[in-house]
């Protein structure tokens, strides 16, 4: 009875080492170059011969020598090395990342995520994230998630930010302003207003009974409301985890202590907590915790 064929393949580090050792005529050199030991090129080479049931080098010269088999082999070996070499990298790496879409608010994304993603990235290099922004009021239900961060009532989701939110002006407005010492005075202010953040709480909270301010443009996004105090065109209630940046710097300054929780916290929506995805919302959440804890020590330090 005829023996059964081998079906091994031989390896690529075989093959690398075949073909390294006769390119450069020594164990030695080959070793150098593939980061590895003599002994390690030389028995990787006997393995293939083992593989092969052929000797492929002549160890007894100066230098190293293929037979007239190694010397077939070496040009299929080449052949096959130079189709690896020439894989388009698209199309390597590819293969082993695992993708992850993410939405979230464009306020949430430019102050909270996008400042924090290399950390993300340098832990976790083979999860490939893609960032998309979703439009307060507009239907977003065309976008294909794997985590959703949506600023909504609490009970949508789970808690990511549990922000309290309080009056900031630019200096350049304070100046222009009579005397702004106690919430009453913000009579004489502009106050801007935007549907994700209404007035009225934190008016109730300062002891002031007025309604929502009915006047002055209407901007539909927090990013764009601190952009508009930034420019001294009102005064703004800021979530200190999203306008960090700018009180720290003194271009937006807190007009006073008092604060109130935020209408719409941000939430992270349900979602598949096995994977990339649960992955990328477990680091999430923890980064954060942190930015909250670091604004809670900030409001703290404030009163």
């Amino acid at each position: 009875m005829a023996a059964a064929p081998d079906l091994r393949f031989p390896s690529i580090d075989g093959l690398r080492a075949f073909e390294a050792a006769l390119r450069l005529g020594s164990f030695e050199r080959a070793a150098d170059e593939l980061a590895i030991t003599a002994s390690a090129v030389s028995k990787r080479v006997a393995s293939l011969e083992d593989l092969l049931a052929t000797p492929l080098l002549q160890r007894g010269g100066k230098a190293l020598q293929p037979t007239a088999a190694g010397k077939e082999y070496l040009a299929q070996v080449k052949a096959a090395l130079g189709l690896l070499a020439a894989m388009p990298l698209h199309q390597r790496p590819a293969q082993r990342l695992q993708r992850v879409r993410v939405t979230t608010p464009p306020t949430f994304a430019r102050q909270i995520l996008v400042p924090r993603l290399e950390r993300f990235t340098t832990a976790h290099p083979d999860i490939e994230l893609e960032l998309l922004l979703s439009i307060p009021y507009l239907d977003s239900a065309g976008h294909e998630t794997d985590v959703e961060v949506r600023a909504a009532d609490a009970g949508q989701g789970r808690l990511l930010l549990d922000d309290r939110v309080l009056p900031v002006a630019a200096p350049a407005l304070i100046q222009r302003l009579p005397p702004l010492r106690r919430p009453a005075d913000l009579a004489h202010a502009p106050l801007l207003r935007t549907p994700l953040e209404p007035w009225t709480p934190w008016l109730r909270a300062a002891g002031l009974d007025w309604p929502e301010p009915s006047t002055g443009p209407k901007l539909v996004d927090l990013g764009l409301t601190l952009e508009a105090a930034v420019s001294g065109q009102g005064v703004a209630l800021a979530r200190p985890t999203l306008a960090r940046h700018w009180l720290d710097t003194g271009t937006l300054r807190p007009l006073f202590a008092v604060s109130s929780p935020a209408a719409n916290p941000y939430v992270l929506l349900p979602y598949d907590e096995r994977g990339p995805a649960g992955v990328f919302a477990a680091w999430l959440q923890a980064e954060c915790a942190r930015a909250q804890a670091d604004a809670a020590e900030w409001l703290s330090d404030l009163t």
